[in-house]
């Protein structure tokens, strides 16, 4: 309990703008979902006959994984907010729009005839007499929304969209640190109960003030989320950098906006935690982000579908270089020292029992043990797919999780191998036994400022300050930062920033 406390002091005021992030978003998704859903159910009241087929087809659209709603908007939308409010209005529309409907149909046709019967026409009797009426259910059916949005709204972080989610992802990256997950989750849980109690109010007073209560409410959301946009009069930022998840890109991109900002005059944005490496080049591509931090081995073998025609760290950067540029019209800037690579880790008991020094050595116990992999991993050439091939390994049971639980996995016995990256903190923590890789399997990994060409163009100045990390940051200085933020808690701008004065870029 004192380690959640001190937690959540050192984070106070982080946790009060991702509340109100959350709330934006919220109540943002809501309202549209709100002004959607009570127009097409009282039409569909109206038309009785594709009433069924459409609330069916929303109900399906519920059903679609939130991931993959977010990754279907990416490269219409960007990251960011956008996509996030489309796919959370999305899930709120089934609730209002049933409700609407039946609130409606459920109103007593005796009181129907009487309304028509004193002269009332359809839309007199729609507003004097039905909605009135139905204005409980519907309000009951706009806090069902609420809260559903409310929960799914966590999986905005993911995009850099912000809100509550951007702990609980953060704690789910340093190991799965409850402290920070319970941070983001509680006010999470208690923002729903609250905004639930408050629309409970909301109906009890529409059964007296009927539509009243209902433009009440609507008219205070929409004032919470558009005061903070009239207020705001700050300037879009010139230069937007982008980074996967994970304490290692966060570094990497404060280093970035550190040297641009030293040098230059242009205001540069952070958009840290994109999650996987195919959310963040899309991103990249479709101008959501002006710059992220690749590695030369992902480049080749994920984005341009290659394998790498070298082992040699100067050919593979060479490769990727020309490659993305024609491909994609990307500009590879200068690689750092470190070489990230992926790598097969056990603990040292398993490795001694088992007499695995190799990644081949693992075909002799593939039906006896637990491989914990990332889905990337398992899914890409240079990782478990390309194991396969050139090891010739069919391990039996494997488990996908996320890269911020896999360690915690191993060192609990829930799983016997891991896939890792060479420089990951935990490395040292755990005293982990990495298997070596006699047939090259995993090309060097570099880590290389990726731009699109236009941006560098517009801001021709950015290749020199980004070219003076080339050839800096060494495997352990890399591991030791890693370690500083994940395991000592530092801010990932005061690690950056202390490096670059250490080498006098600064």
């Amino acid at each position: 309990m004192s380690e959640f406390i001190s937690v959540f002091q050192d984070r106070q005021d982080m946790l009060l703008e991702l509340i109100w992030e959350h709330l934006q978003i919220s109540l943002i998704s809501l309202i549209i979902a709100i002004i959607i859903a009570v127009p097409l159910g009282l039409i569909l009241t109206r038309y009785p006959h594709v009433a069924e087929p459409v609330i069916g087809l929303s109900a399906i659209m519920q059903t679609i994984p939130s991931l993959a709603v977010l990754a279907f908007l990416i490269p219409f939308f960007g990251i960011g907010t956008p996509p996030a409010i489309i796919a959370l209005t999305v899930y709120g529309l089934l609730p209002i729009l049933r409700n609407t409907y039946t609130g409606i149909k459920e109103v007593n046709p005796a009181l129907k005839e009487a309304a028509t019967g004193m002269g009332m026409n359809s839309v007199k009797r729609l507003t004097k007499v039905e909605l009135p009426i139905a204005m409980p259910v519907m309000m009951a059916g706009i806090r069902t929304s609420m809260v559903l949005i409310v929960g799914t709204t966590t999986i905005a972080a993911l995009i850099g969209a912000g809100g509550l989610g951007e702990l609980i992802l953060l704690g789910i990256d340093r190991g799965a640190d409850i402290n920070l997950i319970l941070l983001g989750a509680i006010p999470a849980a208690l923002l729903a109960i609250a905004l639930d109690f408050i629309l409970q109010g909301f109906e009890r007073v529409s059964k007296k003030a009927g539509f009243k209560s209902f433009i009440a409410m609507l008219v205070i959301a929409v004032l919470i989320v558009t005061t903070p946009f009239i207020m705001n009069t700050s300037k879009n930022a010139d230069l937007v950098i982008g980074g996967k998840l994970g304490s290692e890109p966060e570094i990497l991109i404060n280093m970035y906006k550190l040297l641009i900002e030293e040098e230059t005059d242009l205001d540069v944005e952070l958009e840290s935690g994109l999650g996987k490496t195919a959310f963040v080049f899309t991103a990249l591509q479709e101008g959501s982000i002006d710059i992220f931090p690749e590695f030369t081995g992902t480049a080749i073998v994920t984005h341009l579908e290659e394998e790498t025609e070298s082992n040699d760290a100067r050919e593979v950067y060479e490769q990727a270089k020309q490659g993305m540029k024609e491909e994609y019209d990307m500009e590879f800037l200068k690689p750092m020292a470190y070489n990230n690579t992926y790598t097969v880790a056990t603990k040292q008991e398993i490795a001694e029992e088992h007499n695995l020094e190799e990644i081949g050595d693992i075909k002799q116990i593939e039906d006896e043990i637990t491989a914990g992999f990332t889905l990337e991993f398992k899914d890409r050439y240079d990782g478990y797919v390309g194991m396969q091939d050139v090891y010739n390994l069919d391990i039996e049971s494997i488990s996908t999780m996320d890269p911020g639980i896999r360690q915690d996995a191993l060192a609990n016995g829930e799983v016997d191998i891991i896939d890792a990256y060479a420089t990951d903190s935990y490395m040292v923590e755990l005293d982990l036994v990495t298997l070596d890789d006699p047939e090259n399997l995993f090309p060097p990994y570099q880590g290389a400022p990726l731009l699109r060409s236009e941006t560098l163009h517009e801001h021709p100045e950015l290749e020199e300050l980004l070219n003076q990390l080339g050839g800096k940051i060494t495997d352990d200085e890399m591991r030791e930062m890693n370690y500083e933020v994940d395991y000592e808690d530092r801010a990932p701008r005061e690690v950056a920033k202390e490096f670059l004065q250490s080498e006098g870029l600064l």
